[in-house]
């Protein structure tokens, strides 16, 4: 009688595990995922600030996602533009730690602040100008303040 009672915990042990394993992998359990950026993409992280950011995103799930590798845009204009009906912007691809206060090329993210971000397909302009960056190793702007410090 012994055994029997052995084999039976044996099996509800069993069943527990099985129910467990496909409640968590079909999510019944309502716990999120870390919907991390695949393996080597580039995604785009679009803050409440308005600000955009290009890197690789990890560790969405909890209350800060970290991106790494990070490039943002900055728009210059000229002082006095020729025609004055035309706006002369100059968009450049900024490498993160080139500013003054030379930050590391991490950043931790509050969830909260993350209106959303997208998946960068590999022929877009800035995932080109990013490979760009990395091919070359010279800084991805144009301003002469950031290519004459290297």
């Amino acid at each position: 009688m012994g055994n029997n009672k052995t084999v039976m915990y044996v099996l509800y042990a069993l069943v527990i595990a099985a129910l467990v394993y496909v409640g968590y992998s079909t999510n019944w359990f309502g716990i999120k995922k870390d919907s991390s950026s695949a393996s080597g993409q580039w995604q785009a992280v679009f803050l409440s600030n308005g600000q955009v950011y290009f890197g690789k995103l990890s560790g969405t799930s909890g209350k800060y996602a970290t991106l790494k590798n990070i490039y943002y845009l900055q728009v210059q204009k000229a002082v006095q533009p020729a025609d004055s009906t035309a706006s002369d912007q100059k968009v450049s691809l900024v490498k993160l730690g080139n500013e003054l206060h030379a930050p590391k090329d991490e950043m931790k993210i509050n969830r909260d602040q993350i209106l959303f971000f997208e998946d960068l397909k590999s022929d877009g302009k800035v995932v080109q100008a990013i490979d760009k960056y990395i091919k070359d190793g010279a800084t991805p702007t144009a301003s002469p303040s950031a290519s004459s410090t290297k």
